[in-house]
């Protein structure tokens, strides 16, 4: 047997395509244009890569985007004042500060101050309390988008056993969260948990954002069971580059999953759309519209 490759770029861009469909809707229905400001502090290369990604695809979608670049060695109070300011402009309905930030800068400090109904990373203390309660709230978008690709495989996910391998406050425990709001049964696990292959061979539904390449291994994946892997590791390769790998050892997982994401091709495919649908959902809310159909 082996594995159905679950294509995160062809459900991403069937997605963005919807997102595009609701922007123009709502344009037309109601003079309203969904804006996203992202700011990047210092010049990491992966960070600014990811930020072009998300600057065309906002505006691909019929968005309006804003980029802030800041320089590394900003003051902590320069960069909550420009939050503040975007808080206040009526044109943002979505705030992205680009992490990780560059040393000296408070994380924390830096996600409070976003007003949480632009706080399209759904990182605020706020939205990460309501998601805890099942009350709505605006989600982180790579937990979001594993929903969406698991259920690209499986209509519903309820009475499912699932396993999240990572408790990080942007993936892991999100990801719980809204796997127990789609009523599945769930394991949080990491990487002290105790016998690991022994938990991941029992569940239906693998979810692995641990951080670690390959850590997952085929032999610890239930015949048949769906695996989305969320991580994204270098390792050098034979001819002197890297290559990209996943948390899953995925040649293996391929003999013995039912489904699994590719690294790349996957889960981060759908980040960026989910950031979108956040967006639009923000500029919605803000608004007093009802909720978008994506």
């Amino acid at each position: 047997m082996t594995a159905s490759v679950i294509d995160g770029k062809a459900i991403a861009t069937e997605l963005r395509g919807r997102v595009a469909a609701e922007v123009a809707r709502v344009k037309k229905d109601h003079g309203l244009t969904p804006g996203l400001a992202v700011v990047l502090v210092g010049n990491d290369p992966a960070s600014e890569v990811y930020v072009r990604s998300k600057h065309k695809q906002t505006q691909d979608a019929g968005m309006a985007s804003f980029e802030h670049v800041l320089p590394a060695d900003v003051a902590q109070n320069d960069l909550i004042a420009l939050v503040r300011k975007l808080n206040a402009d009526a044109s943002v309905h979505g705030i992205l500060v680009q992490l990780p930030l560059p040393k000296g800068l408070d994380t924390q400090t830096v996600i409070n101050a976003i007003d949480p109904a632009k706080d399209v990373d759904g990182l605020h203390p706020i939205n990460a309390g309501r998601l805890a309660s099942g009350m709505d709230a605006l989600s982180p978008c790579t937990p979001l988008g594993c929903i969406i690709l698991a259920k690209s495989v499986h209509a519903s996910l309820e009475g499912m056993n699932a396993i999240v391998i990572g408790r990080s406050n942007l993936v892991g425990r999100p990801l719980v969260q809204l796997l127990l709001n789609e009523n599945a049964t769930v394991t949080i696990a990491h990487s002290r948990s105790r016998d690991l292959p022994q938990l991941c061979a029992q569940a239906d539904l693998v979810l692995a954002a641990v951080g670690k390449p390959e850590m997952v291994r085929g032999d610890w994946i239930k015949p048949g069971a769906t695996v989305i892997d969320v991580g994204i590791n270098r390792l050098p390769a034979a001819d002197g580059k890297s290559r990209l790998v996943g948390d899953v050892a995925y040649q293996e997982a391929l003999k013995t999953a039912g489904a699994i994401t590719p690294v790349p091709g996957g889960v981060g495919q759908m980040t960026v759309a989910c950031l979108l649908v956040n967006t639009l959902r923000a500029a919605c809310a803000i608004n007093g519209l009802n909720a978008p159909a994506v």
